[in-house]
């Protein structure tokens, strides 16, 4: 035989459904034997509610936890800002103190100034990227023309030019198309 799995409310509600008949039919027992054990009505009452109190436990501490992050979401923008600002004015204060500052939980900006082959090592390293990527400066972009290798290019000749009469001559009738009389014509 299958059992069908329970949800935690649905064993909650078996649970007070329980206690409520063991209360009601139990009651005048002295010891009721399952499970391999001897149980009085009032320790089978008990762990039942065991099971009652911890499901409202943990649902009211999922209530408390919910009120507890939105109000973390909300407020969290407007803290952090705050020690954002706290923390400028720490260092903006204390910034040459550096025991000062540990105090604070802050350390000091420290940056190590680079040795001469250091920036050798970057100024060759820079001028080999932009090598490898083409980079130009404005000035050299302007020398560079394009020259077209490669393409013949025929030249394009204008279209004979088109006669235009000039003395007023009737309109030629052309093939497929009747020819229209004007309407002053008698």
């Amino acid at each position: 035989m299958a059992t069908k799995k329970q949800g935690k409310g649905t064993v909650v509600a078996l649970a007070e459904q329980l206690i409520a008949g063991t209360d009601k039919h139990l009651a005048n027992l002295a010891h009721v034997m399952f499970a391999g054990g001897s149980f009085t009505p009032t320790q089978i009452t008990e762990k039942l509610q065991a099971i009652v109190k911890l499901r409202n436990d943990v649902e009211a501490a999922k209530a408390s936890t919910k009120a507890k992050l939105a109000v973390e979401e909300t407020d969290m923008a407007s803290l952090r800002t705050f020690m954002g600002a706290f923390v400028a004015f720490v260092k903006a204060t204390y910034g040459t103190s550096p025991d000062v500052l540990a105090d604070f939980g802050l350390h000091p900006k420290a940056r190590t100034p680079l040795t001469v082959e250091a920036k050798t090592a970057a100024a060759a390293k820079r001028k080999a990227t932009r090598a490898a990527r083409h980079t130009m400066g404005s000035n050299q972009k302007k020398s560079v023309k394009g020259a077209v290798t490669g393409i013949v290019v025929t030249p394009v000749s204008a279209a004979p030019p088109i006669a235009t009469p000039s003395s007023p001559i009737a309109p030629a009738a052309s093939t497929g198309t009747t020819a229209v009389s004007t309407p002053h014509a008698t």
